[in-house]
């Protein structure tokens, strides 16, 4: 089977999507079934990402705006290359293409909470998401809650609609020597104790709320706050400034994007992870740090309740008081740490991009069978 890969948004923004991307990459080149991968970039300089690989054609779309990549480009790809199945490991997809279609949905929090888009992006997930919906033979959807949301919000008929879960990667399972991690602390000037947001920021993330809790919670015990990554990514500029707002200047240190090889060490020097998100469909950091065995908080519903529930201290994210109590018994209770470090060990074993690439495939060889 030709499978036709939409890679738009390969280089776009750090952040989950990419690292789910590249990783699902990895393991289906490697998975047993022996397909054959047309790679589609819109950016020219991507060719030759994965030169030399096998069974791999890698190929530049032009377009000079995301609708023309995606309707015209991408069609005449489809044709050119005799591609049987079309994959986006992102939401939208090529309309005008007789061949089986499916996407990947990371979440609907356009949809769960609209306010928190931009405009421009209310207009294409008001008119273009529920035709790209319409137009899958099947959508893939990163988890239970995401998968009601796609069924729900979008209507689509269940049968359409899988889940499968993304993976993590095995470095954050390996441990570290005292070296290696003396390295990155030294290399980022981290601190001998503290806890550690990671990601981007952005309505969802719930970051102002996070700085309130910390703010009662981590100086008064002596732990600062670590951000890996941190920047805008849309609607926050003006959430990054509440530590300068609340005088946390000493206390909040920005490490800026991390390299995926560093996290590992990130997540193991930490004394817990915080990401009391109003949303999260899935929210990699949460399963990365349990592999790592770093404790998390996290918040009590939609994806990280799903994911988390049992093996992390789950919290209120519209409570600034509910968090900041938490991250109180989190950076107090030893045992609770070891608890939850053990229970979130046992939690990820199951989340390998191995599954995840055989579940995929699995799903994309179903809907070209019944072509």
């Amino acid at each position: 089977m030709r499978i036709g890969v939409m890679l738009r948004h390969y280089d776009q923004h750090g952040g989950g999507v990419r690292t789910y991307t590249r990783e699902l990459l990895a393991a289906m080149f490697t998975h047993d079934a022996a397909h054959e991968y047309v790679l589609l970039y819109r950016n020219p300089d991507l060719l030759g990402t994965y030169a030399g690989k096998e069974r791999v054609i890698e190929h530049h779309v032009s377009g000079r705006t995301v609708i023309g990549w995606d309707q015209v480009g991408v069609p005449a790809a489809v044709r050119k290359f005799g591609i049987d199945v079309l994959f986006n490991p992102k939401y939208s997809m090529a309309l005008a293409v007789s061949c089986p279609t499916a996407w990947v949905c990371h979440g609907l929090d356009w949809y769960v909470m609209p306010e928190a888009s931009r405009f421009i992006d209310r207009l294409s997930h008001r008119w273009l998401v529920p035709r790209y919906a319409a137009k899958a033979d099947a959508i893939i959807a990163v988890s239970e809650v995401t998968r009601e949301h796609v069924m729900h919000f979008l209507h689509v008929d269940p049968e359409r609609v899988h889940t499968v879960y993304s993976g993590v990667n095995t470095s954050f399972r390996t441990p570290l020597s005292a070296a290696d991690l003396a390295a990155v602390r030294k290399r980022y000037q981290l601190p001998e104790r503290f806890v550690l947001y990671a990601g981007a920021v952005y309505p969802p993330k719930n970051f102002t709320r996070l700085i309130q809790a910390y703010a009662r919670s981590g100086p008064r015990r002596g732990v600062p706050l670590v951000i890996a990554g941190g920047e805008n990514r849309f609607l926050s500029e003006d959430e990054l400034k509440e530590p300068e707002r609340l005088g946390l200047g000493d206390w909040v240190r920005w490490a800026g994007w991390v390299p995926s090889e560093y996290m590992p060490a990130f997540y193991r020097l930490a004394a817990a992870l915080l990401l009391p998100s109003l949303f999260e469909s899935c929210g990699l950091p949460v399963l990365e740090a349990m592999a790592a065995d770093c404790p998390v908080l996290t918040s009590d519903c939609y994806g990280t309740k799903e994911l988390a529930e049992g093996a992390a201290v789950l919290v209120n994210p519209e409570s600034v008081d509910d968090i900041a109590e938490g991250i109180g018994r989190v950076l107090d209770d030893e045992e609770l740490r070891v608890q939850l470090t053990q229970a979130g060990r046992e939690r990820v074993a199951r989340f390998t991009w191995k599954r995840c690439a055989g579940e995929t495939l699995a799903v994309l060889e179903r809907v070209a069978k019944r072509a």
